[in-house]
């Protein structure tokens, strides 16, 4: 028997993955808010949950954004997020860990920001929250992770939160619904490449 011509073998090969897809999306029946966690030592975790903010604002959704850590060096987010209507955006850390030395003060910083997240968290209003470098709190003890998972847990039913940031710990990656690892294969940097304006800053 002569073999099928590529493209008809490319269209059942298409036939038998659209009935898995098909199938598949069927046996998704639930809405819920979702947890979702971006963690790992590649680039795009912020960015990621950023996509996320374009996304829900896209669907005249409410956003809040909350930034631990990060704020002693201005970003591309932060100023063009800030003019945005529906989003609530707060920088609250004041710069990464090895160039405050100050742990006293980062746990405080740490935790006027999660004043800030817990009370987002408990307005229906917003539909989205990001907690971007949460992550980062959590590993150096400045808050800790049951708290942190207690107040997301009573947040409204159908509020959506991203975390962001390195070394999430096993307790957030248990409790998530959607946890992505970023992989670094190669980045710029290793190279001797400074952080460039609209893609690291």
């Amino acid at each position: 028997m002569d073999p099928l011509p590529p493209e008809e073998r490319h269209r059942e090969r298409m036939q038998r993955k659209k009935a898995v897809v098909d199938a598949a999306i069927a046996r998704a029946t639930t809405d819920k808010g979702l947890l979702l966690v971006l963690t790992g030592n590649g680039k795009g975790k912020s960015s990621s949950a950023f996509g996320m903010v374009a996304r829900a604002l896209g669907h005249a959704m409410r956003v809040g954004v909350v930034q631990f850590i990060k704020g002693s060096i201005p970003t591309g987010e932060a100023a063009f997020l800030r003019r945005v209507p529906d989003l609530e955006y707060h920088v609250m850390g004041e710069g990464y860990t090895w160039e405050t030395q100050d742990r006293g003060r980062d746990a405080e910083a740490a935790r006027a920001a999660w004043e800030v997240a817990r009370r987002m968290l408990k307005d229906p209003r917003l539909q989205l929250v990001v907690f971007d470098e949460l992550t980062l709190v959590l590993k150096y003890g400045y808050l800790s992770t049951e708290e942190v998972l207690r107040d997301i847990t009573v947040r409204p039913p159908m509020q959506h939160v991203v975390v962001t940031g390195r070394s999430a710990p096993s307790g957030l990656i248990e409790a998530a619904d959607t946890v992505t690892e970023m992989r670094a294969v190669k980045h710029a940097f290793e190279a001797g490449v400074r952080a460039q304006k609209g893609i690291e800053l």
